[in-house]
């Protein structure tokens, strides 16, 4: 039997490392031909990946650390690369499926790759879209790719949408866990320590994503993703905090009816009906018990804590660059508030500032750019972040 060729770009993150163990639990290297896999720095894991599955080719994103990742495969057969263009270039190798989950707008250039190539592309890497939806949209419709949402949320809406017409479709709703300032005032958050930010208390992900639950700047990310993904706009996108994460979001229908995808707080399974699209497989999720869940709670989010919702809005409707602008300048803000340079709360005050200045650029590219002009607004919108984060006070200097 021909073997399924997959790529796993970010395999070392939490998505790829739940990716690599439900390759393991469905046959491993005897059921895929992994045709490559790809790391940042934990180079010893990214090898040992690469032998587990028998991959045909690594690649580390520092090129510094080129030789660091030729020892650590040394014997295995795995060709052993670095640099970003090493990983983009593998990105465009001929496979079946690929696991895009580069975290940040790192992620556009390897998933535009992808989508060229054809497969499918399964899609963790929200910026992608964010950033550059227009082009992903039109390198997918080129190349024949296939696109499969993986973050929860949109996953979610996916597959409520299996069989339906978008045409009566009303509205789609995103639930968000509210992070692990859900019921802190905004006095409090701006005292919120890196520590605080990170410890979410449903999901286990990596530090950066954990902060952007914190502040609901993944959330702000998933409403401009689900714009482009299913063809809404973003008046017909709404957002309900539920602290449980069990429903993972909802979409309503012109009828009044609302479909709903529920399931346990584990990647595994978004990740594992993306694996196995366009069917179903035994995946190894913890089963809902719905007597000890008992309950399902929702509320709306507070704009003035969380003022990254209102922020996506403003981006969505300028229009073409706007996303990559307000992506570009919360990860420049978020590097500074894990420096200990600005406090939680002015992360969201150094991202209102960039898109003022630039928004207005960003809106006369409309949707005719090409991946040049996101890197040159993208590295704009770092550059103003960083200065302007450079020059406030702590604690609330935008707010």
């Amino acid at each position: 039997m021909t073997r399924r060729r997959v790529s796993i770009l970010g395999a070392t993150g939490s998505i790829g490392r739940n990716t690599v163990a439900l390759l393991e639990a469905q046959g491993g290297a005897e059921a895929y031909d992994v045709v490559a896999v790809t790391g940042a720095t934990d180079i010893a894991g990214l090898a040992d990946i690469a032998r587990r599955l028998g991959a045909r080719a690594a690649a580390t994103a520092d090129p510094t650390r080129h030789a660091d990742l030729r020892a650590a495969l040394a014997g295995s057969g795995v060709e052993a690369l670095a640099g970003a263009d090493a990983i983009a270039a593998l990105a465009a190798e001929p496979a079946d499926w690929t696991m895009s989950a580069i975290v940040g707008a790192a992620g556009l250039a390897p998933s535009l790759a992808a989508a060229a190539r054809g497969g499918v592309l399964a899609l963790a890497n929200k910026e992608s879209l964010v950033c550059a939806g227009d082009l992903l949209k039109r390198a997918c419709a080129a190349g024949g790719a296939t696109l499969i949402p993986v973050d929860s949320e949109h996953s979610a809406i996916f597959q409520c949408l299996r069989g339906e017409r978008g045409a009566e479709v009303e509205r789609v709703i995103l639930t968000a866990s509210g992070g692990p300032f859900r019921d802190w005032t905004r006095e409090r958050m701006a005292r919120a320590t890196l520590a605080e930010a990170v410890a979410h208390p449903n999901w286990s992900m990596g530090q950066r994503i954990s902060i952007d639950s914190a502040t609901m700047f993944n959330k702000a990310l998933e409403i401009l993703e689900a714009t482009h993904l299913f063809d809404v706009g973003g008046d017909r996108v709404e957002v309900v905090v539920h602290p449980q994460s069990v429903v993972h979001s909802m979409v309503g229908f012109r009828d009044g009816s609302i479909l709903a995808q529920l399931g346990p707080s584990d990647m595994k399974g978004a990740i594992g009906f993306a694996l196995n699209w366009p069917d179903r497989a035994p995946l190894p999720v913890r089963r809902l018990d719905f007597a000890a869940v008992a309950r399902l709670d929702f509320a709306a989010p507070d704009p003035d804590r969380f003022p990254a919702l209102r922020l996506a809005r403003e981006a969505q409707a300028l229009g073409g660059l706007a996303g990559a602008v307000l992506n570009a300048a919360k990860e420049a803000a978020l590097d500074r508030f894990i420096a200990g340079r600005i406090g939680f709360l002015d992360m969201a005050g150094v991202v209102e500032h960039v898109m003022t200045r630039l928004g207005p650029e960003a809106a006369r590219a409309g949707g005719a750019y090409g991946l040049d002009d996101v890197t040159a607004l993208d590295a704009a919108a770092r550059r103003e972040a960083h200065a302007l984060a450079a020059t406030g006070a702590r604690m609330g200097a935008w707010n």
